[in-house]
């Protein structure tokens, strides 16, 4: 059984978590700066993210925590931010790409992207790829990116990236999350051809209770957790994002999740990918789609 009483003391090291606000991304950046991590709290709204590192410091830590001011959801917002970063930072030793949205009524990025394509996936990829050269500085520095299992019953539809064809949200939240492990998968094996030492691997937290599900209605909630079963508690949703980033187990190119009930409940362990995100011609397209849609274009 791992938790977050595993992790070494990370003294040293430097984290970005995106989304540290609140939820899972908060509880991540709270194991690392408990830690002794010096950690990016890296969140769209500036008084959002002073208030998470105000809360954080009523912890105790060994850390440093600093502020990040970035919107995924305008690719605009994402180089400016990662240039300051890179002007400010000689190593980034983990990114965990964790904000994201979940069945929002329908919507679209500053660029005209659905917005959950655009949050989850494509400024995530623009995000790592412009911090990449940092990455590949850092010695075995990792990229861990959040998926969800629905990310099974996802496809990647390339002619509705902008919801040209009408809009479902849990099927365009599915397609974003299975973008998510195709793009994790990917980077590892562009990664492992450019002899780069970095680890990508993904993270799934099951079933947790966090406010990502702010935008469905009540009685879906209750109906999934009647269908699905009690939720964790955050702190233990988070515990693959952490096992993901730290264990000395990790291999790349996997994927991270609880340890029970299929995945919804437990502990973290390594979990099997199904069929659908292992498509390798699928995965090279997304990738060649997200460069030419983001104009990120990866050293």
């Amino acid at each position: 059984m791992w938790t977050k009483e595993n992790i070494r003391n990370q003294s040293g090291k430097t984290v970005i978590v995106t989304g540290a606000n609140t939820g899972i991304g908060y509880e991540t950046a709270l194991a690392f700066y408990q830690a002794g991590a010096h950690v990016l709290v890296a969140c769209r709204d500036e008084n959002k993210a002073q208030k998470a590192i105000a809360s954080l410091n009523t912890h105790a830590g060994d850390g440093t925590l600093e502020v990040g001011v970035v919107d995924l959801a305008s690719l605009a917002s994402v180089k400016p931010f990662a240039d300051h970063f890179l002007q400010h930072h000689s190593r980034l030793d983990v990114l965990i790409n964790n904000a994201g949205v979940m069945v929002p009524p329908a919507s679209v990025t500053n660029d005209g992207f659905e917005l959950q394509f655009g949050v989850n996936f494509l400024g995530h990829f623009a995000l790592t790829g412009y911090l990449y050269p940092l990455l590949k500085q850092t010695l075995n520095a990792r990229v861990v990116t959040l998926t969800s299992l629905a990310y099974r019953y996802g496809t990647i539809d390339f002619d509705n990236l902008r919801s040209e064809k009408g809009y479902d949200a849990m099927r365009e939240y599915s397609q974003s999350k299975l973008a998510d492990l195709l793009f994790t998968i990917e980077l590892q094996k562009r990664i492992t051809t450019a002899h780069d030492r970095i680890l990508s691997v993904a993270a799934h937290p099951g079933v947790t209770q966090t406010d990502l599900s702010r935008n469905m209605e009540k009685t879906a909630i209750e109906a999934a957790t009647q269908r699905l079963g009690a939720l964790m508690e955050t702190a233990q949703g988070a515990l693959p994002s952490l096992y993901a980033a730290v264990s000395s187990e990790v291999e790349g190119a996997s994927l991270y999740g609880p340890d029970q009930d299929g995945g919804l409940r437990g502990y973290p362990a390594k979990t099997e990918i199904d069929v659908v995100a292992l498509n390798a011609t699928l995965a090279a397209h997304l990738w060649q789609t997200a460069e030419r849609l983001t104009g990120v274009i990866y050293p």
